[in-house]
């Protein structure tokens, strides 16, 4: 099986080629915006003419889209989750390749949703902010484009290769820079959000099982369970072996302190907390997501294998070799 995977060099992308290449029967080829792409090619610059001679020249079965952009304002994220979609879908259709496609979407393309519900894959989305907008454009161009195409939903993705600017690599950062320092309290905030967090190599597998089906449409991937930032950053505090007491400094009002093996607050933290940054999930979600991922389970095969703790323990690892 010839596979095309763009944007190979990216966060999910990197495991995606790992898993690929895993598979003898795969004949893989990365297209992307790196020196060490097989091929260079800007999906958000680049023409579609360009792109279908190439895709007539390889002939992959499967195109597999991981590129795109989390960070940058409206017209960045609209140039690489949008624009760049539309470069891809035009080439296939003008392509005599027949290539089936499989999308990387998000679970911010859905947006707020109700505290204890599942989100499944015929919600109405309601993106709440410019990176959810330009995938959720994103994904109606596949879904309309009437090519052979799935559009996988990726929840918290986590693990080994967590970007240190995510919550959960700042988290680890903080944490390693409090135990450097000898800190006996952390001070945190956003600690009450709560995500469907998925392992990264999780995600690679079930871009892999797309690929191998005739499944279409809109296929969630997490985990199914919501778990709050705040019980995230204590499974890292254990795995890192940090005894210090972890602060929340955006409770919310009134005297509960959430705070996890700490004193209720004193009126310094109070303080604190009014002047604390943002929470650290600018993703548009409010505080609650959690996905119905039996349409994964019925049409790919697929659940997921890695524990978060696991997840966690790698994000640690990598945290803790930082100098």
């Amino acid at each position: 099986m010839r596979v095309l995977l763009l944007g190979a060099n990216g966060y999910l992308g990197r495991f995606v080629a790992d898993r690929l290449l895993a598979d003898p029967a795969v004949q893989l080829t990365a297209l992307g915006r790196g020196d060490d792409a097989d091929v260079r090619f800007d999906l958000a610059s680049g023409s579609p003419g360009a792109l279908t001679r190439f895709l007539d020249a390889v002939h992959p079965g499967v195109v597999i889209n991981c590129a795109g952009a989390t960070r940058g304002g409206a017209r960045e994220l609209t140039r690489h989750n949008t624009v760049a979609v539309a470069t891809v879908c035009e080439a296939l259709r003008r392509s005599g390749c027949g290539a089936r496609l499989v999308q990387l979407g998000c679970a911010s393309e859905y947006g707020p949703s109700q505290p204890g519900s599942s989100t499944a894959e015929d919600a109405v989305p309601r993106p709440g902010g410019p990176y959810g907008v330009s995938k959720l454009a994103g994904t109606e161009l596949v879904l309309g484009s009437g090519l052979d195409a799935i559009v996988l939903r990726v929840f918290s993705p986590v693990g080994p290769g967590t970007p240190a600017g995510s919550p959960l690599g700042r988290l680890a950062e903080a944490m390693r820079r409090a135990m450097q320092s000898g800190d006996g309290e952390l001070k945190l905030a956003g600690l009450g959000v709560q995500r469907d967090f998925v392992d990264v190599r999780d995600v690679a597998r079930a871009v892999h099982a797309a690929s191998l089906s005739a499944a279409q449409g809109v296929v969630n991937i997490g985990t199914g369970r919501s778990v709050k930032l705040r019980d995230a950053a204590a499974v890292l505090a254990r795995v890192a072996g940090y005894g210090g007491a972890l602060h929340e400094l955006d409770a919310g009002p009134g005297l509960r302190p959430g705070v996890i093996g700490a004193p209720r607050p004193s009126a310094d933290a109070v303080m604190e907390h009014l002047a604390a940054p943002p929470a650290p999930y600018p993703d548009g979600c409010g505080s609650w997501q959690q996905a119905d991922v039996r349409t994964a389970r019925d049409r790919l095969g697929w659940r997921p294998r890695i524990n978060l703790e696991e997840s966690l323990a790698d994000i640690w690892m990598e945290a803790a070799c930082r100098i």
